[in-house]
């Protein structure tokens, strides 16, 4: 079993070292710099956990955010990365470390000075990312009691976008861009309706939910089995949500630059449907 050399201790949980594979590297792991001297040999396996970032341009940023965070932040941060790890059974892009961390510390510099920001995505994001958004319940309740803050439920969604990048290896600006672009498309049904959607319903669920996989089925490179009968039946029977659909699936087009397949538009009309039937059941009942 290989062992790695002590370069430089940034802190008690942060070291930078000499990698038999890798070269250099920044190891973080809970007391791992602890005591620790410059050429000071650690065997891996005497590691229990322990992350190594090995992406140089990774390195650098993360060099230089230890300095400027509270120690205590690093080490819930890594806890809160191997919860993540062991709970979902999937490898994670080793950004989360630097992205989590600088996203924590400025949350908690903004609380301290009673800067709020509203998070627009909220509900859309425990929607589309539901065990995310569980994982991030976990971030913020831990990050609350060690760091002893009352950072906001707004926060929630935040971490959750962050841990989808991650786990999805995906970049933070798609996945949020995606979160905001189902807010839109919702935001448009319903100035279309005239009917907003309770946000705690179930069709608001399924909405969310059938845009989400059209997004990543889209992003996925997935083809779509054309209906033409089921086609003409929604054109014939629900015109009006069929030419909605049409003009939903045209602001995707736009927005993620993938052209949409046309069996997508029936699969969405019926969801649409859905709803202004749902709309009209709720007028009759209060005639």
């Amino acid at each position: 079993m290989g062992s790695i050399t002590v370069a430089k201790v940034l802190n008690n949980n942060v070291i930078i070292a000499q990698h038999p594979q890798y070269a250099e590297v920044v190891v973080i792991g809970k007391g791992i710099g602890y005591n620790r001297k410059s050429r000071d040999q650690i065997t891996l396996s005497s590691v229990e956990k322990m992350f190594i970032l090995r992406n140089q341009e990774e390195q650098e940023q993360y060099k230089q955010l230890v300095p400027q965070v509270d120690e205590k932040l690093i080490e819930v941060v890594q806890e809160i990365v191997l919860h993540i790890m062991q709970s979902s059974n999937q490898p994670l892009n080793e950004h989360i470390h630097i992205a989590l961390t600088d996203h924590i510390s400025f949350a908690i510099r903004r609380n301290e000075q009673n800067m709020a920001i509203h998070n627009p995505f909220l509900y859309e994001t425990k929607e589309i990312y539901p065990e995310e958004y569980r994982l991030a319940e976990y971030a913020v309740k831990r990050i609350n009691e060690t760091m002893a803050v009352t950072l906001p439920p707004d926060e929630i969604g935040f971490v959750a976008l962050h841990i989808v990048s991650a786990l999805s290896n995906r970049h933070i600006s798609e996945v949020r861009e995606h979160s905001l672009l189902i807010g839109d498309l919702v935001a448009i049904v319903e100035d279309n309706l005239d009917y907003r959607i309770p946000r705690d319903s179930l069709d608001y669920s399924r909405l969310v939910t059938h845009l989400r996989f059209v997004l990543e089925r889209l992003r996925r490179g997935e083809t779509v089995r054309e209906t033409s009968s089921l086609d003409g039946l929604m054109k014939r029977e629900y015109p009006e949500m069929y030419s909605l659909s049409w003009k939903l699936t045209k602001i995707i087009e736009q927005r993620v630059r993938i052209p949409v397949y046309p069996a997508e538009v029936s699969y969405l009309t019926i969801h649409l449907q859905r709803l202004a039937q749902k709309k009209e059941d709720e007028a009759d009942m209060e005639q």
